[in-house]
């Protein structure tokens, strides 16, 4: 019986420990459940909070949209009316520059032909003003007085055709010589060498001869035909139609001043005068070169040399009008040299001469 005692309390004292064990432990799950309780509650708030700032965004996405939808509308009625003033300005800058175009070349037909009705009245008085310094009205009460020679008995006008005569700078020469031609018949510095030509005829003595010669690489007669052979100073006709080939033709290439003065020896008789306008020292000799390369100062004195040696020994009167241009400090010595050693005239006028 003690020993029955003793098992029934060891087995009753395990069943005890037990009870304890499992009641602890079903403590610990109800509060590990607690837990995961809360934070199952406190997730499911943070996705409500998410699901609210959600539609927030979203209506404030939807605003945008809208917002945007209405700025791209302004934007495409903004371009539609810069559209419509650009080609507006565009119509009124045209008219503008046609309406100055068309007064330009009205303007240049008016003097044209004032200075036709003066040649014409001169060669009917038959005035003989080329032995004599010429006194010329400019604006105002400016006056201009010039030591050229147009006297002689056979005149020998050169004019320089070249590209350079467009402008006194390089890159406005760059940018006409890309424009239309009747772009560059209007620059002012060609406008300026036409008139030039202009004012010497009319100093040419009636009973004279005269002939008139443009070049660039090569020369050629103003008046067609003409080659070779001098015409009559009271041809007011010739002198005429030299003028009228003169203001349709626009400068281009470059400049050989050797080929202009072969023009020298191919009159016969040879001239006793010879008027020379250009704006600077040669580019180019008497052929192209084999190489298209650039020509710096040293080749262009070089060429110069190269021309004033074609003259020969002994070269009629060479009168030089010198018109401005950029980067060529040279040339007023070297043309002041051949105006001197030839026994002709220098001349380097002023913008607005003659």
């Amino acid at each position: 019986m003690s020993f029955l005692d003793v098992i029934s309390c060891g087995f009753g004292a395990v069943v005890l420990f037990y009870t304890i064990i499992s009641a602890q432990a079903g403590l610990a799950r109800i509060d590990a459940s607690r837990d995961l309780a809360a934070e199952a509650s406190r997730l499911e708030q943070e996705v409500l909070e998410g699901y609210k700032h959600l539609a927030e965004l979203r209506n404030a996405l939807s605003s945008t949209d809208e917002e945007r939808r209405r700025a791209e509308g302004m934007s495409r009625q903004v371009l539609e009316k810069l559209e419509v003033t650009r080609e507006e300005l565009s119509r009124f800058e045209f008219n503008t520059l046609a309406r100055r175009e068309s007064l330009e070349r009205l303007k240049a037909d008016l003097k044209s032909l004032e200075e036709e009705a003066q040649r014409l009245q001169a060669a009917a008085e038959e005035v003989k003003t080329g032995t004599q310094v010429r006194t010329v009205a400019g604006d105002g009460d400016r006056q201009y007085l010039t030591g050229l020679k147009v006297g002689g008995k056979r005149n020998l006008v050169l004019l320089d055709a070249s590209a350079s005569m467009l402008d006194e700078t390089l890159v406005n020469i760059i940018r006409l010589r890309n424009m239309p031609a009747d772009r560059k018949l209007r620059s002012q510095k060609w406008q300026q060498a036409i008139g030039t030509v202009d004012w010497i005829s009319a100093q040419l003595p009636a009973e004279s001869q005269f002939q008139v010669y443009a070049f660039n690489t090569k020369p050629w007669p103003l008046v067609e035909g003409s080659d070779g052979r001098w015409l009559q100073s009271k041809d007011s006709e010739a002198m005429a139609n030299a003028l009228r080939t003169l203001r349709r033709t626009a400068p281009y290439e470059g400049t050989s001043l050797e080929n202009a003065f072969a023009v020298i020896g191919r009159l016969n008789p040879a001239p006793d005068n010879v008027i020379l306008i250009t704006d600077g020292l040669p580019t180019q000799g008497s052929s192209p070169p084999s190489l298209r390369t650039l020509v710096d100062a040293s080749d262009r004195e070089r060429l110069m040399q190269q021309a004033v040696r074609a003259l020969g020994r002994s070269p009629p009167p060479i009168n030089v009008v010198l018109l401005p241009m950029e980067g060529d400090p040279s040339a007023p010595t070297y043309f002041w040299r051949l105006a001197q050693a030839t026994g002709g005239a220098f001349v380097s006028p002023s913008r607005d001469w003659p």
